[in-house]
Order: C-alpha cells, then sequence, then structure tokens
C-alpha cells in the first residue's frame, strides 16, 4: 500500500514471525490476521464479485493425475527449481527461502480456493495489466502485484484509506492524476489506476534501480526504504536491508515471489481458475456524453445494476457524471448503447423533464409476507418501514406470535409521481359547477365519498382487515371499532358485517 502507515495488528503479526525465525513456514499456516490472508478473504466476502465468477472446472482427467481433493506438497529442491526457471527471464530476484515458503503454502495450501478466485479475475485484468506495463516498459511480472495488493477486487479498501486494485492513497493518487470527489473514484477506475501505478512504478525504478526496491519502496514509502539503506551503512539490495525494514515490508517482497511462483504453477497445486462470465476480450468501453444513472442504463440496455457496478467500480452514487466519463459493458451492451445513443439521451431528458413538471406523493399499497423460519415481528417491520404496531392491527397474532408460513398484510408506502396542476392537460373533464378542470385524484376522491355515503355495511371477505377496509371507505380504524363495538386488533370473520355509520 503506497503509505508509511500500517496498520498496528500488521506490526504484532510479524512481530511473532520474526521472533520464530525459520519457522516461519509453519507459523504462517496458524496467523489469521496475515494482511495478504484478510486481502483474500476480503474478495470473498464481495457478493458483485461472487456473481462475477463460477465454479472451477475440474478437468476428469488432469495432467498429474490429482483428485479433486487433493493438495499436492513439494519438497523444498523442487520449489527452488520452479522459481529457478522463472527467475531465469524475469528481472526480479526470484530466490526461494523459508519466508518466500511460508508464502507460498498460505496461496496453495491455506488460501487455496480463493486463489482460485484470483486466477478468474485475472483473465478480466491481466491483459490489460500487461498491455499498459509494455507501453511504459516495465516488468510484466509486475501485474502480481496486484495479487498482493488488493486480489483483484477493484472495490478493495482498507483501513487506513488505500483504495483500488493498486491500493492508493488519497494523496499520491492525486499526484498521479487520479481524480477523487463525491461522484467519482478514479483509484477504483480498472484503467486509469493501472497508468498511473506504472507510472509510479516507472517513477521508483528512477530513484532505486533495483526492481525489489521498487516493491518494498511502493509498500513502505521511498522515504523508509532511504532510511533503511543509511542504517545499513549503504546498502543497495532489498535482502541486505531487509532487517532494517518495517515488518509488514519484510514480509511483503516473499508475498509477491510466492504470488508469482503460484500464478505460475497452479496446476502442479491441483488449483484451477474459477471461470469468469465475462474475460477482457469480452468487453468494452464507451464514452458517455451525458449524465445517466445506473438504473438508466439498466433500462436502456437490459442489463443488471449490479452488473453495471461491477464493471464501474469507480462511480460512487451509481451515475455516471456529464462531463466524458467511461462505461464499460460487455461488448454486446456497448454495441446496443453506441446504435442507440441518441435515442438513450433523449429518453433520459425526457424523464427529466416530466419530473421536473411533477410532483411526488406517497401512497400505500398491500402486500403480503409469508413468515419464514427464525423471523420475528420486529425483523418483518424493519423490513417493510413499518412498526410491529402496525403488523399487529393489520394482522390478527395471537399470543404464541407468529409461526413459519403464515402469511402477513403489509401496507408499504409506494412513492407516484402526479402531475402539478400547471402542468395538467387542459381537455380534463371539468366540474359542472365551477367549469373547472378536475383531475384524476379528485375525481377518484369523489366516487370515494360516494361509496361511503351509499354504503353502510360491508362484508367481510377473505384475507381481509380491518385496516384495509378503513383505507378503501376512508374510515379511521378507531372510527370502525367504535361503531362496530370491537376490540382492540380484532379478528374478522368470513362473511362478518361490518357498519361504516353510526
Amino acid at each position: 500500500m503506497l503509505t508509511t502507515l500500517k496498520h498496528t495488528f500488521h506490526r504484532a503479526l510479524f512481530v511473532s514471525i520474526l521472533a520464530t525465525g525459520s519457522v516461519f513456514a509453519q507459523n504462517i499456516l496458524t496467523i489469521t490476521d496475515n494482511p495478504v490472508a484478510a486481502m483474500l478473504d476480503s474478495l470473498a466476502n464481495q457478493k458483485v464479485l461472487e456473481k462475477a465468477l463460477l465454479k472451477p472446472v475440474y478437468p476428469k482427467v488432469n495432467k498429474y493425475k490429482y483428485a479433486a481433493d487433493s493438495i499436492p506438497r513439494f519438497e523444498d529442491f523442487v520449489y527452488e527449481s520452479r522459481l529457478a526457471k522463472l527467475d531465469a527471464n524475469s528481472p526480479f530476484d526470484l530466490v526461494y527461502n523459508p519466508h518466500v515458503k511460508g508464502f507460498i503454502e498460505l496461496y496453495a495450501v491455506r488460501k487455496r480456493e480463493l486463489v482460485s478466485r484470483v486466477m478468474g479475475l485475472s483473465q478480466l485484468y491481466y491483459p490489460m495489466f500487461e498491455e499498459v506495463f509494455d507501453k511504459h516498459n516495465i516488468p510484466l511480472e509486475l501485474k502480481h502485484l496486484a495479487v498482493i495488493e488488493s486480489a483483484l477486487n477493484p472495490n478493495a479498501r482498507s483501513k487506513c484509506g488505500a483504495t483500488g486494485l493498486w491500493q492508493f492513497m488519497y494523496p499520491t493518487g492525486k499526484m498521479y492524476g487520479l481524480n477523487v470527489n463525491s461522484y467519482i473514484d478514479e483509484r477504483s477506475d480498472v484503467y486509469k489506476a493501472t497508468e498511473a501505478a506504472a507510472e509510479y512504478l516507472k517513477s521508483l525504478y528512477g530513484m532505486f534501480g533495483d526492481w525489489q526496491m521498487v516493491l518494498a519502496a511502493y509498500n513502505a514509502g521511498p522515504g523508509t526504504i532511504s532510511k533503511a539503506i543509511r542504517r545499513s551503512g549503504g546498502k543497495k539490495t532489498y535482502w541486505e536491508i531487509r532487517p532494517y525494514l518495517p515488518l509488514e515490508t519484510q514480509a511483503y517482497v516473499p508475498a509477491f515471489i510466492a504470488a508469482n511462483y503460484v500464478m505460475n504453477y497452479p496446476t502442479e497445486h491441483n488449483i484451477y481458475a474459477s471461470t469468469p462470465r465475462k474475460t477482457y476480450f469480452e468487453v468494452d468501453t464507451a464514452v458517455v456524453k451525458e449524465s445517466m444513472t445506473f438504473n438508466q442504463i439498466s433500462a436502456a440496455l437490459d442489463i443488471s445494476v449490479e452488473e453495471i457496478a461491477y464493471f464501474n467500480p469507480q462511480y460512487r452514487k451509481s451515475e455516471i457524471p456529464a462531463g466524458g466519463n467511461s462505461l464499460t459493458l460487455p461488448k454486446a451492451k456497448i454495441g446496443t448503447f453506441l446504435s442507440n445513443e441518441n435515442e438513450i439521451y433523449t429518453a433520459i431528458k425526457s424523464q427529466k423533464t416530466v419530473a421536473a413538471e411533477s410532483t411526488m406523493a406517497v401512497r400505500e399499497v398491500q402486500k403480503t409476507h409469508t413468515v419464514r423460519h427464525g423471523e420475528k415481528l420486529s425483523t418483518i417491520a424493519r423490513k417493510y418501514g413499518v412498526t410491529v404496531a402496525d403488523l399487529k392491527s393489520w394482522n390478527y397474532i395471537g399470543k404464541k406470535g407468529i409461526k413459519s408460513g403464515k402469511k402477513l398484510i403489509v401496507y408499504v408506502k409506494q412513492d407516484v409521481l402526479i402531475p402539478n396542476a400547471s402542468t395538467a392537460k387542459s381537455d380534463a373533464p371539468k366540474d359542472p359547477q365551477t367549469n373547472v378542470a378536475t383531475t384524476k385524484t379528485d375525481t377518484t376522491n369523489k366516487l370515494a365519498d360516494n361509496n361511503t355515503e351509499a354504503v353502510k355495511i360491508h362484508k367481510v371477505k377473505k384475507g381481509e382487515t380491518l385496516y384495509g377496509i378503513s383505507k378503501k371507505y376512508g374510515i379511521s380504524v378507531d372510527k370502525l371499532i367504535e361503531i362496530n363495538g370491537l376490540k382492540k386488533n380484532p379478528q374478522l370473520l368470513l362473511g362478518q358485517k361490518i357498519k361504516l355509520v353510526s
């Protein structure tokens, strides 16, 4: 993360790790607040990401003939030889030691299912990372840095405020051109943040001339690395200055090396990628000229709001503000948008005009709630924004309370648009006495009044409640109870006659 201020619990973790020395590999598997493990866990809790991935497709016959539940482990020389092959084609010093081994076991054993999800997400993000890094002429292996930083979760946010795939702090993000305001946080913009990360990594390499040192500086900040160099007596390599670095940074480079290893040798560890619903080559981007909400995009392109949010994590209020901002969606949806762009803008403007010429009114809609196992009245009331007393007045609830399967009537308030008087149609029916146009609402109210006068007795139908009858005739519940001599919260019987006038 791009800050020198780290979580205190990280320090406690790595103090215990360093105290054990060579037994780091065993301890890393028993400590639960490891920052890398915590970031992987955060991926598991993202419902949007869950929807974006399918389960791994385990091959019936795999190269190594492993059983589906097999977790392979290897001797040290196997890990060492595999890393040596990677190191031969890398500017990084991909060494093998007990610190690296501890993180390999973290990825390949303890967090293997989450690594499978990271591998699935890599099919969406890695091609773009490689394209950007190649343009900036920096090592492509740095794509694995995002695994350490965010577990490839563009919505990731640390407790100290670092945000996005590359975990930029606010000042560093602003320094590299990432805009943050009430509507947009470009630290979560996948492409712009990757461009900024490439610029920052290139700048760090210009300072230190060594990619391992760049990794340490990305985590702790260049000032911290300069201090460690001084304290070490002028040493210039990561492993030489490592004892003088913050404890969390001492684990950062080993975690990066382990991520390189596991992402290159997953099948050897019987790990297979979750299948992403969309890969990098199945999505596209368009520039949006007018402000649009996710709900409007959803209605226009027949795509869920959740999917829009998944591909556009930089927008903080489910709205794309005007000013030439980007919209990323599956290619077919982008094609539909571009083919109907002007019509979509026109429709949205028309909606805004209607909204401006209308006012919001509230009406109550009757709904039926089926009680689930373990549900309480307070839970149901909170769900619908009503009170427990309301539920009791609308439904008969005995001393034993509610049981699973019981159907409850709930009246929910709902906003509706009512045209303003100044914009009402001139051909509306007119009151014969005043020759003034009447609205539909006025007519409805008059009909209700006439019904109340004409009907003096109401016969209870199946499922009706006293509250429903009161709403139908415009008479308060208390008035009906008084007229009919009923108890509070009465249970109505089918066919029972309710007086409407005294």
